[in-house]
């Protein structure tokens, strides 16, 4: 049987630079490429090794898609979901529907995009 992981994500956002900080704090992550993107555009690509992010942005405004359509949120692993939480409220955003169940601790944020998260803690 063939195995895979996911390689990354490609996100359109207003700000990347402001989206990839917020990455960076909250995850730990590095910025791992940046660079020009189609209709005049820019992507950073934030992450480790093996997967990322890339927040892409051509300056245009788009129409916005509602809630789960057709994205309902990315899942991030934090192995301090205090400080993650923490993290969120400093940079302008607010959690909700905190839950503490199997596998583990658990908040969701929408960023300044719409673009909503679940942050996931094992520990």
């Amino acid at each position: 049987m063939a195995k895979g992981r996911l390689e990354h994500a490609n996100l359109t956002v207003s700000d990347p630079d402001r989206s990839a900080e917020l990455l960076k704090k909250l995850l730990g992550w590095r910025e791992r490429w940046r660079g020009p993107a189609m209709n005049g555009g820019e992507t950073i690509h934030v992450g480790e090794d093996l997967d990322y992010i890339a927040l892409y942005t051509d300056r245009q405004p788009h129409e916005r898609f509602s809630k789960g359509a057709p994205l309902n949120h990315l899942g991030l692993l934090v192995d301090d979901i205090d400080l993650a939480e923490r993290t969120v409220i400093e940079a302008g955003l607010e959690p909700f529907s905190h839950g503490d169940y199997e596998p583990g601790r658990r908040f969701y944020f929408f960023d300044w995009d719409g673009i909503e998260f679940e942050v996931v803690s094992y520990e």
